[in-house]
């Protein structure tokens, strides 16, 4: 009997809750699982259901010190309500299970199933063999069985998709465990990636995001060091194509045939996330980064030259082992020299398993803290200031759904300039409808957010607002169903808390 038979002869469709912890690329995961359990005869759970689901996924990350922690508290909150729905299973998938393997069950037996990062596919299989066997199903593959953009996935938005070009990493930072989980690095085909785009405008998106770990490596597996510079200037070829982004791309990596793609494609966004880590040469050769302060700097000056608009936004890492006071302080003058549009900050986060938690000189929490204080303190105004420059100019937004938290009560709807800054603006007469683009001109600035507080100058319909229309009325008519594709960001919501690319960038 197939696992839709058992599940409709039990009394009914079962519904399934995927929960997401960590980076992009889970992000990414987690929505082709869901396509995966919708593929299977799966409905999701309403919004908010909080365990009430026939299946609920957890899909892990590793990179900070608490995940594991997090993971079973959560699983813990979910054994009483386990053991009064006959029936239900939980699944433990991503960076974490790929780690921990074994412990997880044994930490928390009643979990059903432990899939890794490189047998996602398996999902429905393993649900349905713990369901058979009674017993819990842990399965982790060694090494990529199948490029995940062949599984079918549940895109969150209509209008904008993720489209990843490799997966894995082939650094060997210190502090980052990720790379052992997610494996090295191993590229698509150009073709390949080409095709998906092309159907995914053909279904209405707009918007796309390249992704990668280390997405401006694209071209170390297949042998052709300008391959990510190409495929760039060719998604600019592509008709409907309005928006391109890509992250995260590697300093090491950011050559100058890719500024030159990115200045004179004009569908690809004047938007650059680069990790910094460090602004000290002794902490980044520490950390096994393959470029120095100098380097760097070098590149932001390069970018701005080319495209003076650009808005720039990195990572930084503050208190990783060894670092002095005059490291900090160059940290803060690569901020200053940089002016960063935004920046994840982050306190160093020990990690069994890596280089640099064996390290000497791990830093007291109190001066961390403080370092850390120091440092939003600097960007927060850097921030402020760079989008005060922003007040008078006139923007082409692209509409988002979920952007503005007030969005109700203000009267004001929110969007995504092209260099990805969110703007709030006054709701128009109208009707427009995510993945629409308005012409607004900006009054005011605050450190994370742009107000366009006058009347909206110019509405432009699109296929994108079009093909968000026609979803959202046909989820309101039945449940939702499996759309072929994959996830956004091109309209993103605030970056989860952690390093970009699973923190190896």
């Amino acid at each position: 009997m197939s696992s839709i038979d058992r599940s409709q002869s039990a009394g009914g469709t079962r519904t399934y809750e995927v929960r997401t912890y960590g980076c992009q690329m889970n992000v990414h995961d987690s929505e082709r699982l869901s396509g995966l359990l919708e593929d299977a005869g799966y409905v999701r759970a309403p919004e908010g259901a909080d365990g009430d689901a026939d299946v609920v996924v957890f899909n892990t990350c590793a990179v900070r010190e608490n995940a594991d922690n997090k993971l079973y508290g959560n699983l813990g909150h979910l054994a009483p309500k386990k053991a009064s729905r006959p029936g239900m299973q939980i699944a433990v998938g991503g960076c974490l299970a790929q780690k921990d393997r074994d412990t997880i069950v044994k930490r928390a037996p009643w979990v059903d199933v432990v899939f890794g990062t490189h047998n996602i596919g398996k999902l429905p299989v393993l649900l349905e063999r713990a369901r058979v066997q009674e017993e819990a199903q842990v399965e982790i593959a060694e090494s990529l069985e199948a490029f995940p953009s062949t599984l079918p996935t549940r895109r969150e938005s209509a209008y904008a998709a993720w489209v990843s070009i490799s997966v894995g990493c082939n650094n060997t930072c210190t502090f980052c465990i990720v790379p052992a989980l997610r494996g090295k690095e191993k590229d698509r085909r150009p073709g390949d990636i080409l095709a998906e785009v092309e159907a995914l405008v053909a279904e209405g998106v707009s918007e796309i995001t390249l992704l990668g770990q280390n997405v401006n490596a694209y071209g170390s597996d297949i042998g052709d060091r300008e391959a990510f510079s190409k495929l760039l200037r060719a998604c600019g070829t592509i008709e409907g194509l309005e928006r391109v982004r890509f992250t995260s791309p590697h300093p090491r990596d950011f050559t100058d045939d890719v500024i030159a793609a990115m200045a004179e494609t004009p569908n690809v966004m004047p938007q650059l996330h680069m990790p910094l880590q460090s602004g000290s040469d002794p902490v980044l050769k520490a950390m096994r980064r393959s470029y120095r302060q100098e380097r760097y700097l070098g590149i932001i000056e390069k970018v701005r030259a080319a495209i003076p608009h650009a808005a720039i936004t990195t990572d930084i890492i503050v208190g990783f082992p060894g670092e002095t006071e005059e490291d900090f302080q160059q940290t803060l003058h690569v901020v200053r020299e940089a002016r960063f549009a935004q920046a994840f900050t982050f306190q160093y986060s020990k990690r069994p398993g890596t280089p640099a938690a064996e390290m000497d000189g791990q830093i007291p929490k109190a001066v961390v803290q403080e370092r850390y204080e120091r440092l939003v303190a600097l960007q927060e105004e850097i921030s402020w200031e760079e989008n005060k420059k922003q007040v008078g100019r006139t923007l082409e937004l692209m509409v988002a759904e979920g952007e503005g938290r007030k969005d109700g009560t203000t009267h004001r709807l929110s969007g995504r300039a092209p260099d990805n800054r969110l703007v709030h603006f006054t709701k128009p007469d109208q009707e427009v409808r995510p993945g629409d683009v308005v012409t607004v001109e900006v009054t005011y600035a605050a450190p994370h957010h742009l107000l366009a507080e006058g009347a909206v100058l110019d509405v432009r319909r699109t296929r994108a607002g079009d093909a968000w229309e026609k979803r959202n009325t046909a989820e309101q008519a039945k449940p939702a169903g499996v759309l072929l594709g994959l996830p956004k960001i091109g309209v993103p919501e605030p970056q989860p808390a952690v390093a970009s690319g699973c923190g190896c960038d």
